[in-house]
């Protein structure tokens, strides 16, 4: 059984999953087979950012859990930190996402952890020039090498975001600002010359609003990437197995 979990961007990586199956088993109790495990994630998501002071937002309903898994598609669909804007922009678009959907989205690194791998390049050989990535800040550099040494296992973890690391702000576009984006994929958002996404980060730096109403929309617009609804899919009982397997 070829699992989504084990796929390169979520293995030994993605936490959380007994919180939600603690949360599918309180419902299983209360109503069995009405809510399903993707509608799970999804509210699951808005609790999460709107209880660390985020924005709110009305969670759509009715999605049915897959009859299958696509390692291979996760493999290939989710952003890697190592890819160029350009590639990211394309996954994006390739779901009906755009530019603005992108940078907000991002936003999300407000808060959560990186492990060294995900970085590491960026600290002592950046695309096999031997040196650090000239977009990261001389100081934060310093920080980061002491968090991963370049002989470690790569599994310690950093902040995303340094400034306020388990709270939902803005402060991860401030931080793109003064060139402290961990991840490559975080500070080429702003660094990449000429590219769409650095006035939308430079209204989000400034203007939490704005940030808070587009994160809120984006948010709806991936819950709504082809759902399963109807008598498509099924109401699985356990969300880490399909039915009956």
């Amino acid at each position: 059984m070829q699992s989504e979990k084990d796929a390169a961007p979520n293995t030994n990586s993605t936490r959380g999953f007994n919180v939600v199956d603690n949360i599918k088993t309180a419902l299983e109790n209360s109503c069995p087979g009405i809510v399903s495990c993707a509608d799970i994630l999804a509210l699951a998501a808005e609790a999460s950012v709107s209880s660390q002071g985020g924005p709110s937002w009305t969670v759509l309903l009715g999605r049915r859990d897959s009859l299958t898994a696509n390692q291979a598609g996760a493999n290939s669909s989710i952003p890697s930190p190592f890819e160029s804007l350009t590639n990211i922009t394309a996954k994006f678009t390739a779901v009906g996402l755009n530019t603005n959907d992108l940078v907000a989205l991002s936003g999300a690194h407000t808060f959560g952890r990186a492990q060294c791998r995900l970085f590491s390049s960026r600290l002592y050989n950046f695309s096999g020039t031997g040196n650090p990535d000239p977009t990261l800040n001389s100081s934060y550099l310093t920080t980061l090498q002491q968090i991963c040494p370049q002989s470690g296992s790569g599994f310690n973890v950093a902040n995303l975001d340094p400034t306020t690391p388990d709270s939902f702000d803005n402060n991860y576009f401030v931080n793109l600002q003064n060139n402290r984006g961990l991840l490559q994929s975080d500070q080429e958002l702003f660094s990449t010359s000429g590219a769409p996404t650095i006035s939308i980060v430079n209204t989000f730096s400034s203007n939490q609003t704005a940030f808070f109403q587009s994160f809120a929309q984006s948010m709806i617009n991936m819950g709504n990437i082809s759902p399963l609804t109807g008598s498509n899919g099924e109401i699985r009982s356990d969300c880490k197995k399909v039915n009956g397997s």
